[in-house]
């Protein structure tokens, strides 16, 4: 029988507090599919070049790799 893997946030190492990762929505969600625009709406954007900081996890991750034409990821 195949393992799951454990949906888990990335935790960080120094103070065991989970892994945080910035995430900017720079391009316009106009014309592009429906499943997109609830995709950018679920990451919580409200408005166009506006940054939010979520928890590093792999459902994070595979929304933010659905739209990668729309939105950046930031180094902190």
């Amino acid at each position: 029988m195949a393992e799951t893997k454990k949906n888990t946030p990335h935790t960080n190492h120094l103070a065991g507090t989970p892994a945080k990762i910035r995430i900017q929505y720079y391009r316009s969600k106009n014309n592009t599919p429906f499943k997109h625009k609830l995709v950018v709406k679920g990451l919580g954007f409200t408005r166009l070049n506006q940054i939010v900081e979520r928890v590093d996890n792999e459902s994070v991750r595979g929304m933010v790799k659905a739209i990668p034409h729309l939105v950046r990821i930031l180094e902190s």
